[in-house]
């Protein structure tokens, strides 16, 4: 059929394209801002991200081999809570991810030319919406460049962190320089570098065998993306402490500095702008896949849910995508986006914890704590984000809420 995509990604790819999405520059801007909120509880703060992190995945595991195709939890919401619960998903989806796009185009801009990080970011959107146009194969072999690079940049500064002379066990005790909020707004924070493992759902339509793929290559990513985090969150606390880490701009240079590494400091920096190309690519993948699902059902523009042709990707889809990050990139502010995007995701994942909850034994159900865990855990951190982040994020999905009916309405009747 003209619009079905091509089955292509087997496990490892599908498994590097979720690394691609975790394993980047959450992990060098996320850890200093956590710190702040935190404090020495940074440790149980990233404890407490990878469980729900866990519940999460494991809901989506289970559904994206139920549901193998695109668009995430916008098609679990569907046909688990009924139409409109799937289309608030992808509303969440759609705007927090774009939110996502902008802020990792932005943290690209930053490291490598400071001086023109919206122009650079820009570049950067329209090269990488110009590869994702040409096929998702292209797209994953470049994810796995980007994965080795980032795993060496940092497993070198986890190295040169542990042998450095200022090690200081002391800095990894449990203080009470926090509170319980603060704990929960660190891990809120902490959680938008783990969100990527739903890009491996959201391309379900491209995966080779997704009823055995996609619930083998979640876990397995986000079994390695916390293996990592918590290796470089520990590292860094030895040598930093928490207080150092808490004023740090550039937590992970300011860590290969303090190590006595400051040969280090450049590979850390081309390190974060790969990590954050890496990310943005996989982004912008899930966001144009979604995109293709709600457009299919008329949720959006049904022009939009053209398959190119040739290349066997949503084309119009992925044009739309990259103008309205570019034009983000151009003009919005780097924390800002990451909080909004922070509450999108997690509303996103609200509804996909509660798809999971209707599943039944015969459709190999997780374990009924799994996902009422998630749901509870996405609520709380969502509204435990500083405020700036919540209102806005809850103004925007109260907004999709509203737009609805009027979309609902005006395409009852057409064929779906």
């Amino acid at each position: 059929m003209p619009d079905e995509l091509k089955r292509r990604l087997g496990v490892p790819d599908a498994v590097l394209i979720g690394l691609g999405a975790m394993i980047g520059a959450g992990i060098f801007a996320a850890l200093a801002p956590a710190a702040r909120a935190a404090g020495s509880w940074l440790l149980i703060a990233l404890a407490l991200a990878a469980v729900v992190a866990y519940c999460n995945a494991t809901s989506s595991a289970r559904l994206a081999a139920l549901y193998p195709a695109s668009g995430g939890t916008y098609v679990y919401g569907r046909e688990r809570l009924g139409p409109f619960w799937g289309y608030l998903a992808g509303w969440a989806f759609i705007t927090g991810k774009s939110a996502s796009c902008a802020a990792m185009a932005l943290t690209v801009g930053t490291y490598l030319w400071p001086g023109q990080a919206h122009a650079v970011a820009v570049a950067a959107v329209v090269a990488l919406t110009a590869l994702n146009y040409t096929g998702v194969q292209k797209s994953a072999l470049l994810t796995r460049i980007i994965v080795a690079v980032v795993l060496a940049v940092l497993a070198a500064l986890v190295a040169a962190c542990l042998t450095s002379t200022g090690v200081d066990t002391a800095r990894l005790s449990v203080g009470s320089d926090a509170t319980f909020g603060g704990v929960l707004q660190a891990a809120g924070l902490l959680f938008f570098a783990f969100a990527g493992y739903a890009r491996i759902a959201t391309l379900g339509e491209e995966v080779q065998d997704p009823a055995r793929t996609i619930p083998r290559a979640i876990p397995i990513a986000l079994a390695i993306t916390l293996t990592v985090y918590a290796a470089v969150a520990t590292a860094v606390l030895l040598v930093l402490g928490p207080d150092g880490l808490a004023a740090a701009g550039a937590p992970l240079t300011d860590a290969a500095r303090a190590a006595g590494a400051d040969w280090l400091v450049p590979l850390v920096r081309v390190g974060a702008a790969v990590a954050a190309l890496g990310s943005l690519l996989a982004l912008i993948l899930g966001v144009s896949r979604t995109t293709l699902a709600m457009a299919r059902d008329h949720h959006l523009p049904h022009a939009l849910a053209a398959v190119h042709p040739k290349f066997k990707v949503p084309h119009r889809a992925e044009l739309l995508v990259g103008a309205v990050v570019a034009t983000a990139a151009a003009t919005a502010d780097l924390r800002a986006a990451i909080g909004f995007s922070s509450f999108g995701v997690l509303a996103y994942y609200a509804v996909a914890n509660a798809a999971a909850f209707t599943l039944t034994r015969a459709e190999h159900r997780p374990a009924r704590i799994v996902p009422i865990a998630g749901l509870a855990g996405c609520l709380v951190l969502a509204f435990t984000l500083p405020p700036a982040s919540t209102l806005s994020g809850a103004a925007v999905l109260l907004a999709g809420a509203a737009l609805y009916p009027l979309r609902h309405r005006s395409t009852a009747r057409l064929p779906h």
